[in-house]
């Protein structure tokens, strides 16, 4: 269900957490608990919102074009794409697919990785019923290939902050890898973090993304703020 108009306070908070817009691409630093896309919650997915956005904003009558390139997991926060024709989302799509998006994430562990830099290679084999990804080492085929490099950029007096670059795509692959060298992020108790974040999310964010422009063929770097001293200083 799409909202029918958003109140003042609702559009002004989606107006100022826009990154970067265009006639084909929006790209907006998604929150804690927003879902880009519809799911069974039956929550109002930041497509929809944006759909609603766009059309109070522009006085569109008609139907807006929202579409969804990639997804960002609900207590995950940055960098969320979506394209507003079809024409960019078909190429987005491709991109996402070839590996020529480049994405990058800061996450907050409950340990330092050793060595503080490196590259991880792991087969992760997806659990749908539990929502969760498992490191996989008994030859299942159904397990893929899952490649990250990480490094370390700031250590806390309990926490460490670490930069990732996702080679490949897979269903949570940073945090089922990070937690697999013996560094779970920060509140996700799913994945081996000893407690969870007041907000209910986790200290995984979607720091920058690097992409040719689906129609003008130019790079475009976005990087999305963090905001996360509260949790830092715990």
């Amino acid at each position: 269900m799409i909202s029918e108009q958003l109140s003042a306070e609702a559009f002004e908070d989606l107006a100022s957490r826009i990154l970067y817009e265009d006639n084909h691409v929006l790209v907006i630093n998604k929150r804690v608990g927003e879902i880009v896309q519809g799911d069974k919650t039956g929550d109002e997915p930041l497509c929809d919102t944006l759909k609603a956005f766009i059309a109070q904003r522009d006085g569109k009558p008609g139907r807006v074009f929202m579409g969804v390139p990639h997804r960002l997991d609900r207590p995950v926060s940055g960098i969320a794409m979506f394209a507003k024709t079809s024409k960019a989302l078909e190429r987005l799509n491709e991109a996402f697919r070839t590996g020529d998006i480049h994405k990058t994430y800061w996450a907050l562990t409950c340990e330092k990785p050793q060595p503080a830099e490196g590259e991880l290679k792991d087969m992760l084999l997806r659990n749908e019923k539990q929502n969760k990804s498992y490191i996989c080492n008994n030859g299942n085929p159904a397990a893929k290939e899952a490649r990250l490099r990480y490094k370390v950029l700031k250590q806390f007096e309990r926490y460490t902050l670490v930069e990732v670059e996702l080679l490949t795509g897979r269903h949570h692959q940073i945090r089922c890898q990070l937690s697999g060298i013996g560094c779970p992020i920060k509140g996700d108790l799913k994945y081996g973090a000893p407690r969870s974040n007041r907000d209910g999310g986790i200290n995984l964010h979607a720091r920058s993304i690097v992409f040719t422009h689906p129609t003008r063929k130019e790079p475009v770097t976005v990087v999305a703020p963090v905001d996360w001293p509260p949790f830092i200083q715990e």
